[in-house]
């Protein structure tokens, strides 16, 4: 048997590590034993750094040795930098010693990067080592990303660190747009990538145009990015990354800041925001037959800081006489809009439109797309992106000539993804909801009146609240009044 290694046992292998991490323990806690002394007695020296490495190469999660670390650079940069000037010419020079110290740290942060390229800390460490150096190398960090995304397309730690050091090495944006073009050919399933894409295209590409909400990019540039992204969504349907870009696309996105509806009666205002803002310098002015009218007492409606609507107890004889609405805020520049009479009211009315206005190029493009969604759905009825987004096309394209079928897809979606079965119902509410107050927009004069939703049966939450504050009466069904209880409506603010 001479020659041959002995294989151990299953029963000596696991005692044997076993003993391996009992020993690994006790060297751990006398190691952070001693930090904690030091720390206690701020001795933040070398021998603190020489703790702290090897605990921190084996696990880089440890936020705590980040921390000690810092506290130990900027020790060491500020007893450097209160030394007195040496005359010699050989000497090393303030700047170069600093550099020394935070280079030595950053090599550190790339042998933890081999151990764990998607810990927060690290990057996080070596974010900050750059903005203490004089002289940060930014090409450098840009060559690390591209060379830690080459491993793994989707590291999205690398990616954001990406973001940050190519602003501060003025990489061209066409250059990141190329590099995200690469990485999306090599792996479709890129979502880091398709979301480094969605920030640098508003910026190569601005829209200029008049459309709300505005577009993403230019509409010369949206066809293209149409295209391209309805090819890596057929080569795999069931991949969620090219379908979430084609919904940003689309433009489903936060509304832009501006004034959804507001009323005016003589003893009370309410104002009402297409999302949350502070009351922050708000203030109304309301101007008409010689006369103005200044309103700044608002409140929140729900008594927090932030709101969608708001309300003041202004009193004002002859509301009426107004024609006028003016609003600004800190968040808000200051925006005219007309005013319409109701009684002896005054009210500012205008309901979420779903359907934009694309030119005919891009329409043209949607309207492909769709019949390529419905095409693929013969051979894939339960894809659930497919459904979806065809859904979002058919908004994109005429929500009232599509709503019902929007409503069929979203129904069906309910149960072939039923693990988000809600967020489908929240979705179908909201597209009730705006048809219906586009519907309610249209009635004439005494739109104010009532709002009816009690018929509405797939409607079974109310998503944008702000829209009907307007209302004197809001009729909800049973399910939807046990739900929200008495809805606030101007008559009882």
């Amino acid at each position: 048997m001479h020659g041959r290694l002995k294989v151990r046992t299953t029963e000596e292998e696991r005692e044997r590590k076993k003993k391996e991490q009992a020993l690994k323990v006790k060297a751990y806690k006398a190691a952070t034993a001693k930090i904690s002394v030091k720390r206690q007695n701020h001795e933040y020296d070398d021998e603190m750094l020489a703790y702290t490495t090897p605990i921190l190469q084996r696990n880089p999660d440890v936020s705590t040795l980040w921390n000690i670390r810092r506290e130990c650079i900027l020790a060491k940069m500020k007893k450097i930098q209160e030394e007195d000037d040496i005359p010699d010419e050989n000497a090393e020079s303030k700047e170069d010693r600093i550099l020394k110290v935070l280079e030595t740290e950053i090599s550190l942060t790339e042998q933890c990067l081999l151990v764990n390229p998607k810990s927060y800390n690290i990057w996080h460490h070596r974010m900050w080592l750059l903005e203490q150096s004089p002289k940060a190398n930014w090409q450098r960090e840009v060559m690390l990303c591209n060379k830690y995304l080459k491993m793994d397309e989707r590291n999205f730690h690398t990616w954001d660190y990406k973001r940050y050091v190519v602003e501060k090495a003025q990489v061209p944006k066409e250059e990141e747009l190329d590099f995200c073009t690469e990485k999306i050919k090599v792996n479709f399933s890129n979502y880091s990538s398709w979301h480094h894409r969605s920030l640098l295209l508003p910026a190569l590409y601005p829209y200029e145009g008049d459309a709300k909400p505005k577009r993403p990019m230019s509409e010369e540039k949206l066809k293209e990015e149409l295209e391209m992204v309805l090819t890596a969504a057929f080569t795999d349907p069931y991949d969620s990354s090219a379908w979430f870009y084609q919904r940003w696309l689309l433009g489903y996105s936060q509304p832009e800041l501006a004034v959804c509806a507001f009323r005016c009666s003589k003893d009370k205002t309410v104002l009402s925001f297409t999302k949350p803002t502070t009351k922050e310098e708000l203030k109304v002015l309301l101007t008409g037959g010689g006369q103005t009218l200044e309103i700044t007492d608002f409140q929140t409606l729900n008594n927090q800081v932030s709101d969608t609507s708001f309300y003041s107890k202004t009193q004002e004889e002859n509301p009426s006489l107004y024609t006028q609405l003016e609003v600004t805020s800190k968040a808000l520049k200051t925006i005219t809009l007309p005013l319409s009479k109701y009684n002896d009211d005054i009210y500012y009315f205008q309901p979420l439109e779903a359907t934009t206005t694309y030119t005919p190029d891009v329409l043209d493009q949607l309207k492909s797309q769709l019949e390529s969604c419905e095409s693929l759905l013969e051979y894939e009825p339960d894809s659930k992106w497919c459904l979806l987004t065809s859904a979002l096309l058919m908004r994109a394209i005429d929500c009232n000539g599509y709503h019902d079928k929007t409503m069929e897809y979203l129904k069906k979606l309910q149960k072939v993804d039923s693990l988000r079965e809600n967020y489908y119902k929240d979705l179908a509410s909201k597209w009730i909801l705006q048809k219906a107050l586009i519907q309610w927009s249209k009635t004439g004069e005494n739109m104010l009146k009532s709002l009816d939703l009690s018929q509405e049966n797939q409607l079974t939450c109310l998503t944008d609240k702000q829209y009907l504050i307007v209302a004197d009466e809001i009729i909800l069904s049973e399910e939807l009044t046990k739900r929200y209880g008495e809805l606030k409506s101007f008559i009882n603010i």
